[in-house]
């Protein structure tokens, strides 16, 4: 049997398999970012995986990317996410909910505030309002005295998500959003002791990640990177020193995890694994590009020593995809007009393969 379907120890939880359904944003989410019934249902198609990481829920208002995404900074809010958390749970699933604080790639319209950002430097590209793609609005930049507040709010809307019934969480650290801005070469301008040199890029991501530890335990914390992956302008062009000096940080802290997209070549991808003695959720594919995940790229990375594989639009259109992988059925099309259009349709309406009488 392929190590892909053997049962995994993630700190207190035991995972029958190590397929972990990689965060997706669906902007499902009811008004004023409730989580809904539908939702419930989508997340309990899916429980056979060994781990669900939620889509990106917003730690704040002022964190909010999307319209139409959930939120965790309300009491209705983390009320809402029960339904969702217990759907999993009856199912037999386990779910970290993915906290996301979107930074500057966001809009007023949206928030009803100016996006924030490390420097006054706008996204590359059209953020998603409620009227539809507008260009990136230029930041406000943090004041040196706001960055901890934001950092706290990882560790505060950690602390709903485990009393909405979320085994753990996964700080965003990657796709250009808040935390990748703070690790960026280009987007990070700063000349106090959060920029400049890589030990002042790396501070933001640390503080975030060390607030969520003393919130809710370092084993119920994880965190997603992208090194050198280039979403919404970011560069980072010192990406190996980068991580180098970030992992072994993290390290020290003892979380969960690190989930790693493959978003650099391979041989710099082998290099943080060594770099980091924890666990590895590996994503062996570019997110959004031309191919999805298979078994062959899962198998491949276990082998290099990845403990769990992520597998993100897959799941979309199959649900039950941990069986589908075991058996070697077909993975059933998906329908990307229906990724963010909202209902049902191409939400709840994918079915499980039926077998041959």
């Amino acid at each position: 049997m392929s190590q892909l379907f053997s049962a995994y120890r993630l700190g207190d939880l035991t995972l029958p398999n190590r397929v972990v359904m990689a965060p997706m944003t669906r902007v499902r989410a009811g008004a004023g970012g409730l989580a809904t019934a539908s939702m419930a249902a989508y997340y309990a198609q899916r429980s056979t995986a060994g781990l669900i990481v939620s889509e990106g829920v917003q730690p704040s208002l002022l964190g909010q990317s999307n319209p139409g995404t959930p939120g965790l900074h309300t009491d209705e809010q983390t009320a809402s996410w029960r339904q969702v958390t217990d759907a999993v749970h009856v199912n037999g699933g386990r779910i970290f909910a993915q906290l996301m604080h979107g930074g500057r790639v966001s809009h007023p319209d949206t928030t009803g505030f100016q996006p924030v950002g490390p420097s006054a430097v706008a996204a590359t590209g059209d953020v998603f309002t409620p009227a539809g793609p507008q260009p990136a609005p230029l930041p406000r930049a943090l004041d040196t005295a706001e960055v901890p507040e934001q950092a706290r709010s990882y560790g505060d809307a950690a602390r709903r998500a485990v009393a909405a019934g979320f085994d753990g969480v996964e700080l965003h650290g990657a796709n250009g959003y808040l935390i990748s801005q703070f690790l960026s070469s280009n987007a990070n301008l700063r000349t106090d002791v959060y920029g400049g040199s890589v030990a002042g890029r790396i501070r933001f991501a640390i503080e975030a990640v060390a607030a969520t530890v003393d919130a809710v335990g370092a084993d119920r914390t994880g965190i997603r990177l992208s090194p050198g992956g280039g979403f919404w302008g970011v560069e980072e062009n010192d990406a190996p020193e980068l991580y180098a000096a970030l992992l072994p940080e993290l390290a020290r802290l003892d979380i969960a995890y690190v989930h790693v997209e493959a978003t650099a070549d391979e041989e710099t991808l082998l290099g943080l694994r060594k770099a980091w003695p924890g666990v590895l959720i590996m994503n062996p594919v570019f997110p959004m590009g031309p191919r999805q995940t298979s078994r062959v790229e899962a198998d491949h990375w276990l082998g290099l020593g990845a403990d769990l594989i992520s597998f993100g639009r897959a799941f979309i259109a199959n649900p039950d995809l941990v069986e589908r992988l075991r058996t070697g059925v077909a993975l059933a099309p998906v329908d990307e007009a229906t990724y963010y259009q909202g209902g049902d349709a191409g939400y709840l309406t994918y079915p499980a393969h039926r077998y041959a009488a």
